[in-house]
């Protein structure tokens, strides 16, 4: 049996997005087809079943995240302005989606990362690893003198890793733009002062 021919980050992007619509259990096989163009048995010849779609749709997320966050990260201006544009960038996702949408860690980890613990601990993981290096980013603001250096970088980086989740959590209740903002000045506020 020959194995089929595709771009497999386009099929795992459009995969991610039929699953933060509907969800894993709610999407079928034949939404992952419509979404991805793969007949059902290349789906299964590829990743074995829907399952093995989503795990390998959550690598291709944590890849795609992490080039995003790096792209924060390459210019010449201060760290702490990096990490504003970042958060900035995490409200316009929140409020460009719309309600049935949301980050695929969260909607994994809401639905079926209990019932997986592969699942649980690859989006921990994925977690832990934004953890870390939004920690490094606080060590070099503290380095910049831009923020007190004193302040535990670990502790900054959890506190902003639960805002940014919790931001995307919130905007499922659909606030005002503004609200949604607000609450992202005050994350800023907290992590910079």
């Amino acid at each position: 049996m020959r194995n089929a021919e595709f771009d497999k980050e386009k099929v795992l992007r459009s995969a991610m997005n039929a699953f933060m619509h509907k969800g894993y259990a709610k999407t079928s096989m034949q939404d992952l087809k419509a979404a991805t163009g793969l007949h059902p048995g290349s789906i299964y010849c590829a990743f074995e079943n829907k399952r093995g779609l989503l795990l390998a749709a959550l690598e291709q997320y944590r890849l795609d995240r992490k080039t995003e966050f790096e792209q924060f990260f390459s210019g010449t201006q201060p760290t702490l302005i990096n990490l504003k544009a970042y958060l900035d960038n995490v409200v316009a996702e929140c409020l460009s989606c719309d309600s049935a949408q949301s980050c695929l860690l969260t909607k994994a980890l809401n639905e079926i990362a209990e019932q997986d613990e592969e699942i649980q601990k690859i989006i921990s993981d994925n977690l832990l690893m934004l953890q870390q290096a939004l920690a490094e980013k606080f060590e070099q603001a503290k380095t910049e003198q831009s923020i007190d250096a004193e302040k535990d970088s670990t502790h900054l980086a959890r506190y902003f890793l639960m805002g940014i989740y919790g931001l995307r959590t919130f905007a499922h209740t659909h606030p005002k733009a503004d609200v949604l903002e607000q609450l992202a000045q005050q994350l800023y506020h907290d992590i910079s002062a």
